[in-house]
């Protein structure tokens, strides 16, 4: 048989579709000519997906901030006690909420990269350290200039404010232990421990207004019991809190594909991708 017939032979042995190979990265499909997500695992099928995503996340991110303050700044009440100084919170409140999330997803991928050993999810834990520390400090920041008015003090160590601010830390104490460690794969461990042991401070920030008498005002919005704001006010937090989240996503997916590409740089397909098309 000559090469021709042997390659198209294996090309369609078993059934399967073959696969696309634009510019060096593959589209994984499945014996029904599905996409298979679970081939996404790989940074080489990971990346052109990340791509993809960046920019849709990215314009839904600009809109729904844009809605949520216009709802914020102009459609909220005047708060009865804080006055106009309470409107700090539609960037305050979400940015404390996704400097939160942000570290147990961090913490998620990095626990799945040290149990199964995954490059992608070490990648992904790296990708989202960075934008967690930027939100923590949004809200310790944001947290001073609305403590000024309010308590007539920029700063208290206070449990809320302090576990917050070592969150801080916990952030980065990640980034600095991955860059002080050449091997990546030995960072990502190293860095993952660090992570998990980190999550414990989560619980502490959450429930430091309950379990300490704090400062800090209880929370306005439970998952438990009715919100104690108005309509409006909820409404413009979780817009903004959606807005965030979307940023994230956008920003994550943007810094994984530069460290895919950093640490996949010996790879044919990232060759192949720097090349461009032909």
């Amino acid at each position: 048989m000559g090469g021709g017939g042997s390659a198209a032979h294996f090309g369609g042995m078993n059934g399967r579709q073959p696969s696309s190979n634009r510019g060096g990265v593959l589209r994984p499909r499945d014996r029904s000519g599905k996409l298979n997500w679970f081939k996404y695992s790989s940074p080489q099928t990971f990346f052109p997906l990340a791509g993809k995503l960046v920019p849709w996340f990215g314009a839904l991110a600009i809109a729904a901030c844009a809605a949520g303050l216009y709802i914020g700044f102009f459609r909220a009440p005047t708060d009865a006690q804080q006055g106009e100084a309470y409107r700090i919170i539609f960037i305050h409140v979400p940015a404390a909420w996704m400097s939160m999330f942000l570290y147990l997803v961090m913490a998620f991928w990095a626990g799945l990269g040290l149990a199964f050993n995954t490059r992608l999810s070490g990648m992904m834990a790296s990708a989202i350290a960075p934008t967690g520390a930027l939100f923590t400090f949004l809200a310790l920041w944001t947290g001073s200039f609305w403590g000024k008015p309010t308590w007539g003090t920029w700063w208290v160590w206070d449990a809320r404010l302090t576990s917050e601010l070592i969150l801080l830390f916990l952030y980065f104490g990640f980034m600095a232990l991955q860059a002080a460690i050449d091997d990546p794969r030995r960072a990502d461990k190293a860095g993952a421990v660090l992570a998990l042991v980190g999550v414990v401070n989560i619980p502490i920030i959450y429930f430091s207004v309950k379990w300490w008498n704090t400062l800090h005002q209880g929370a306005s919005v439970s998952l438990t019991k009715a919100p104690t704001m108005a309509t409006t006010m909820l409404t413009g937090m979780v817009v903004m809190a959606f807005g965030f989240w979307f940023y994230s996503i956008a920003a994550v997916l943007m810094r994984a594909r530069c460290i895919m590409l950093e640490r996949e740089r010996a790879s044919d397909w990232v060759v192949e991708y720097a090349k461009g098309p032909a």
